[in-house]
Parts: structure tokens; C-alpha cells; sequence
């Protein structure tokens, strides 16, 4: 199956694209934004009042409470002045950082099974006191008062810590909405040229005529003794309707930035993947890019040289061009 050069090969059009690519994110940035942030504030404002609720408006931070409850550490934290991340956490308060991961793990918030029960007490004494020790007094002002917080009060000291929890996870709350529309686009383009999702299969076993998400594609890493099998995973596997037997599917790995610099930071990702798929299946394996946002000619070139070319999605159709 072999390799044309669609975008790679065309230099004189980069700088047009990128413009279009940077203007297409920001459109997209500015829309999305504002609301998915305003609807995750109030759900976590939520969860704040919650944490605060149970820890008697910080007044009661009980062991107890840290054990039935893990997930309210990371407010906790946020709830400092100045707020600290997790490490600062582990730092200052000496504790285990596999509790502290644990309790904050986004999926299953937990105290880890094997913690040694005067270990955990001690750890969970020594955050609770931190907290107390280092509590923004000027959020929770009703800490250096003898009065009980007002509900107007409590409300506020939500309202500013949800923002700062909302703050800190910014950026993979942008990239995971940036990465659900790309694949939303490529599957829209598909299904529109009678192209069918699949799941469950292994990517040299997908029909011509179909697609699949996040599928692995697995390779080879020779070591010093044995090989060991590893899985690459792609955002997108396409079989061609006219695939014969024993093609292989045109690999995507969606892409987004929202800055220049980031990306040139991670440009050697791609071309590893490539090197790694071309090991393992032949210098004719095919695997592409696709682009929204903020990729500079000097990350454009590097991919090039690598063999590795992209479609950019203001430009979608170009994905007929990989005899789609």
C-alpha cells in the first residue's frame, strides 16, 4: 500500500493552514468554554458544600471522616492559603504518597488496603492538621470567629474554592472535550461515506468498509532477554472499502493545542509511534495525524521528516485522499 504525501509534501500551504487551524480551535475554545465551565463550577461548588457540610465548615476534619470520605482531600487542599498540590501536600505533611494518591484518585476514591492501620492514623492526623494549620482564613472568615458560618458565607467559600479546583484541571477538561469532538468529526465524516463502527476486534481483523476508536495495536519491544509485547493505542482504525486481504487500516492519532509551545515539546511522541508501527508491520504501515489548533511550521517539518503526514480538520475531506 503506498505512501503519498497529502499534506507533508505541500510546504507552500502550511502557513495558510496553520492560520485556519489556530481560528478553528479558537472558535471552538471561546464557544465551549464559558458553558462547560460555568456547568462544572456548579457541580463542584456542589460537591464543596458537601465537604464542607461533613466537616462541620472545616471546624471538624476528622480521621472518620477522611475514611468514609477520601474525595474531599483535594478540596482540602484547595482550601489552604496558598492552595497546594498534591506532592506540596505529601511534602509538608510527611505523609505516604500512595494514601494521598489514593484518596484522590479521580475513579475510585480510597484508602489503600494494605496501609497499616497505626500508619494510616498517623498520616491522616498529620494532613487534618495541616489543613487546620494552613486554612485560608480569609475565605472561611468564620474560623476566627466564635459564631457559627452563615449561609451566605459557606456559599461564597464554595463558590472560590470550586473555582480553584475548576482551575487546576483546566486543561484536561479542554483536551478531553477537544479530543471527543475530533473523533465525533472523523466518525460523522465516515458514517456519511458508509462506513460502519466497529468494537471488540483486533485491528488487522476489522472489514473493509468499517472503523474503530481507541483501538490498540500491538507490537514488539526487544529487550536484553525476550521479547515483550506492548500495545500502541490509536485514536481511530479506517479499513478502506476497497481493503483486501491482509491490508492494514489507515491509523489516526487525533491531535489539539492551544498553544505553540507544547506541541514542539511533544513532537517526538508521533514520530516514535511511527518508528515503532513501522517496526513491527513494515515501512508501509499507515499512520497519520489528525489537527486542530496550534501547530507551527517547525512542528509541521519534524513530523515530515519523519514520514508522518495529517489532515488538518478544517480540512477534513482531505481524508478521501488516504483512499477513504
Amino acid at each position: 500500500m503506498p505512501r503519498t504525501a497529502i499534506n507533508r509534501g505541500s510546504p507552500d500551504r502550511w502557513k495558510r493552514d496553520i492560520a485556519l487551524s489556530v481560528d478553528l480551535y479558537n472558535s471552538w475554545f471561546m464557544e465551549f468554554a464559558p458553558q462547560t465551565f460555568r456547568k462544572m463550577r456548579l457541580a463542584t461548588a456542589k460537591n464543596v458544600k458537601q465537604a464542607l457540610k461533613v466537616t462541620n465548615n472545616l471546624t471538624d476534619i476528622s480521621n472518620k471522616t477522611l475514611k468514609e470520605q477520601p474525595e474531599i482531600l483535594p478540596i482540602l487542599r484547595m482550601s489552604t492559603c496558598p492552595p497546594i498540590t498534591r506532592d506540596r501536600l505529601v511534602g509538608l505533611a510527611g505523609v505516604s504518597k500512595t494514601l494521598v494518591e489514593s484518596m484522590e484518585d479521580s475513579l475510585n476514591p480510597r484508602i489503600p488496603p494494605r496501609i497499616a492501620f497505626d500508619r494510616l492514623n498517623i498520616d491522616l492526623d498529620r494532613i487534618r492538621d495541616l489543613i487546620r494549620k494552613m486554612a485560608d482564613v480569609d475565605i472561611f472568615v468564620w474560623l476566627n470567629k466564635n459564631i457559627p458560618a452563615t449561609e451566605i458565607e459557606v456559599s461564597r467559600a464554595a463558590t472560590i474554592i470550586a473555582d480553584r479546583l475548576c482551575g487546576s484541571i483546566s486543561d484536561p477538561i479542554i483536551r478531553n472535550a477537544q479530543e471527543k469532538r475530533q473523533l465525533n468529526a472523523i466518525g460523522g465524516w465516515l458514517r456519511g461515506r458508509n462506513y460502519h463502527q466497529v468494537g471488540g476486534l483486533k485491528f488487522n481483523e476489522m472489514k473493509a468498509g468499517t472503523f474503530s476508536f481507541r483501538t490498540n495495536v500491538p507490537i514488539s519491544i526487544y529487550g536484553d532477554i525476550e521479547p515483550k509485547q506492548v500495545n500502541i493505542p490509536v485514536d481511530v482504525a479506517i479499513m478502506p472499502m476497497d481493503a483486501k486481504e491482509g491490508d492494514l487500516p489507515l491509523l489516526i492519532e487525533a491531535k489539539s493545542a492551544g498553544d505553540f509551545t507544547n506541541v514542539n515539546k511533544r513532537r517526538k511522541e508521533e514520530a516514535q509511534k511511527m518508528a515503532q508501527l513501522r517496526s513491527a508491520y513494515g515501512k508501509d504501515v499507515r499512520f497519520v495525524l489528525f489537527l486542530c489548533g496550534y501547530f507551527d511550521s517547525g512542528y509541521l517539518g519534524y513530523e515530515a521528516a519523519e514520514g508522518i503526514d495529517w489532515v488538518w480538520e478544517h480540512m477534513i475531506d482531505d481524508l478521501a485522499l488516504f483512499r477513504l
